[in-house]
């Protein structure tokens, strides 16, 4: 087995900058994708119709504003109660498995977001894909909420199989009276419940992989008929592929990354109690969907007018502030 040397303890620094970097990640964090949620949200509380691609965003943000907290509780437990030496918390293994959890909420409203740019923005010539296709469009409300009871069937079972392992390790600590047994028991267990957490986050992920897959087929066929015509550079039909394969990638390479972030972390945590290791890894996993919300943010057209509307506020309101510092005789209206 590959031999890490154990950072049971880390200095005041590293600690410090650990948590400026976990508040950092939380602010940017809760703050794109609050923005996303807000500006979806305003328009229900408008009643204005939400279009299916806003209906999953509003939903996906509001998740992942629970795994945002979710993340900066385990930084700070991370941070200040956890120690390398001592058997993993029951409060800390409990953050872990309701981080797992969320993200596998998100990750099934990841896919129906790609399967609706699918749906939407592919072109298909096969008659089973062409109705799927159009089943999808229509069906999103309750694809959403076939995600949310597939999830929630998922949670039910994850969190019943991992506070039934935590019940036995903890008969099995009453009954045995051997410290080294009771703390490999509990890393068994521990390990069945994320393996197990893990494993059902394979469906989403297979069906992410070909909806996403047929829409770079899509995209590839389309260019290849750009070829043979007119070469047009503002094509509406390319730019929403590029866009929606933007997000799509971007998302997949983020979703990679934390997902090996998140293996590594294990055994960093259980076998190799590198206390370092274990920080770069949080780290990553909180700056994945950050980055994924800001992408989400770029690519999508009301976002971004919202984004110019506050920035445009923000710059009126800074120059009638210079304006009223630079002529004091302005009379105040207020």
């Amino acid at each position: 087995m590959l031999a890490l040397t154990p950072v049971l303890t880390v200095s005041y620094e590293v600690k410090s900058a650990f948590l400026f970097l976990s508040i950092l990640e939380f602010i940017v964090g809760v703050l794109t994708n609050a923005f996303i949620f807000l500006v979806n949200f305003w328009d229900v509380v408008r009643r204005q119709p939400l279009s299916n691609c806003d209906l999953i965003l509003l939903s996906l943000s509001f998740t992942r504003l629970f795994l945002h907290g979710l993340l900066f509780l385990s930084a700070i437990q991370l941070t200040y109660f956890q120690r390398m030496k001592d058997p993993l918390s029951l409060s800390y293994q409990t953050i872990i498995m309701l981080w797992m959890i969320t993200n596998q909420v998100g990750l099934w409203l990841t896919t129906c977001l790609s399967l609706l740019y699918c749906s939407k923005i592919a072109r298909f010539s096969h008659t089973l894909l062409l109705c799927l296709a159009s089943w999808v469009s229509r069906k999103v409300p309750q694809m959403l909420l076939g995600a949310v009871l597939f999830s929630s069937i998922c949670t039910a079972l994850c969190l019943g199989d991992f506070f039934s392992r935590s019940g036995f390790t903890f008969t099995t600590v009453l009954f045995v009276n051997s410290t080294e047994f009771n703390l490999q028991i509990a890393k068994l267990n521990f390990y069945h419940s994320f393996i197990f957490c893990t494993l059902v986050s394979v469906p989403p992920f297979l069906f992410f992989l070909v909806s996403s897959g047929l829409l770079i087929v899509s995209l590839g066929r389309h260019m290849r008929t750009m070829r043979t015509k007119i070469k047009d550079s503002h094509d509406p039909s390319l730019e929403a592929h590029i866009k929606a394969l933007r997000s799509l990638i971007s998302f997949l390479c983020l979703f990679v990354v934390s997902f090996c972030a998140s293996l590594i972390s294990v055994p960093l945590l259980m076998l190799w109690h590198n206390k370092v290791g274990v920080m770069i890894c949080v780290g990553i996993l909180a700056a994945c969907p950050s980055i994924h919300a800001a992408i989400l943010i770029s690519g999508n057209a009301k976002l971004r007018r919202a984004v110019e509307t506050i920035l445009l506020w923000v710059q009126n309101s800074l120059k009638v502030g210079a304006d009223h510092k630079a002529d004091p005789r302005t009379p105040d209206l207020c």
